[in-house]
């Protein structure tokens, strides 16, 4: 894995990792992850050695909006990359004593089968994640703690008390005009908590 950049986002525990493809006449070959690499990355993400435990594929139609998702015992963070269409990336800070509780971050990632390089985009535990989908994508993500349904919460991506104002204009308006257009969502995620309904939890004070 020919790591080329990790560059943080607006809250600068979150971070893009770019890597290397190579291009000849038939294609391209990367190798899109090794775990010596992210034993390398592991004090800028926040984590001992990085192990990847659970590994998930998802495809979306045009116009999914997913999450935001998050949970405890045992803590996730997440490695995402799309692997067709466009994902758009959603965080959001839950981590009670952080100066930017409360803040979403978008990262915008289309899939491009022609360029030298591909993105993950990395989440550490202490945030909420959602995706959505302006096009039909396939996604995968690698996750260092395998999933617990019954310590598990989500966010409703619509909640009023969301905090956009660290988000890209254009993501912003994406999400908007998906909105616009009939945006499906689960209902699960449509009715989620309000970040003020979720800080009321308890267990909102593991993060």
């Amino acid at each position: 894995m020919k790591i080329l950049s990790v560059t943080p986002l607006a809250i600068p525990d979150l971070l893009v990792i770019r890597a290397a493809r190579f291009r000849d006449g038939r294609g391209y070959f990367t190798e899109h992850f090794r775990a010596s690499d992210m034993d390398v990355l592991a004090p800028s993400l926040g984590t001992g050695e990085f192990r990847v435990l659970q590994a998930n594929e998802s495809r979306s139609v045009k116009g999914v909006i997913r999450g935001l998702h998050f949970q405890w015992s045992p803590y996730m963070g997440k490695l995402v990359r799309p692997l067709s269409g466009r994902l758009v990336d959603m965080a959001l800070d839950i981590r009670r004593k952080s100066p930017t509780l409360g803040k979403i971050v978008l990262h915008d990632m289309p899939f491009d089968a022609d360029a030298d390089w591909f993105e993950w985009i990395w989440l550490p535990p202490g945030f909420a994640h959602g995706t959505f989908f302006p096009e039909e994508s396939s996604i995968e993500y690698l996750c260092t703690g395998s999933w617990s349904p019954a310590t598990e919460a989500g966010i409703s991506p619509l909640a009023p008390d969301l905090d956009w104002s660290l988000c890209d204009p254009r993501a912003r308006k994406v999400f908007e005009d998906l909105l616009s257009d009939g945006a499906t969502l689960s209902e699960k995620d449509r009715f989620g908590h309000t970040l003020e309904g979720w800080l009321a939890r308890e267990e909102s004070g593991l993060f």
